[in-house]
């Protein structure tokens, strides 16, 4: 069975290698701040003994006042996850990094929560809507969404 990491622990080592990205930890997540989410996805992938390789699932979460994207992140060759948040505060143009460079499968699922959520993913080489037709006029899973 995956082992899931402490999230203070974690936090801890991110913070560690950069300075006050991690902003919040409890045993099970890890808050990072949205600046430093693509510095923060290359230390956990590549660091030894984290070595997050796989992205198993990305999603967006409307709190009205932010939203909070959830990644969590699985080690096949260590056995063990994490799970690392992250909040977007404006409901005007919200936008986070990619990370479709630090695992490619984060490209389907950014686009669903662009299409979706209307969480703008700068640097994505292919962010067109993927469910919705282009042109549909909002984000329909936003707690604000009038249909």
């Amino acid at each position: 069975m995956t082992r899931a990491l402490d999230g203070r622990d974690v936090a801890r080592r991110i913070n560690e290698a950069h300075a006050g990205a991690a902003v919040a930890s409890n045993d099970t997540d890890v808050w990072v701040e949205i600046g430093s989410l693509t510095d923060v996805a290359g230390f956990l992938r590549d660091t030894p003994g984290l070595d997050f390789a796989t992205l198993t699932s990305v999603t967006a979460v409307d709190y009205v006042e932010h939203f909070e994207l959830v990644y969590h992140l699985l080690s096949m060759r260590r056995n063990h996850s994490v799970v690392v948040k992250t909040r977007l505060f404006g409901r005007d143009e919200p936008a986070a990094p990619s990370l479709v460079e630090w695992w490619p499968g984060a490209d389907l699922q950014e686009r669903e929560i662009w299409d979706l959520m209307g969480i703008r993913f700068e640097s994505h080489p292919n962010l067109k809507r993927i469910l919705l037709w282009e042109g549909y006029p909002g984000h329909p899973l936003r707690k604000d969404y009038l249909g």
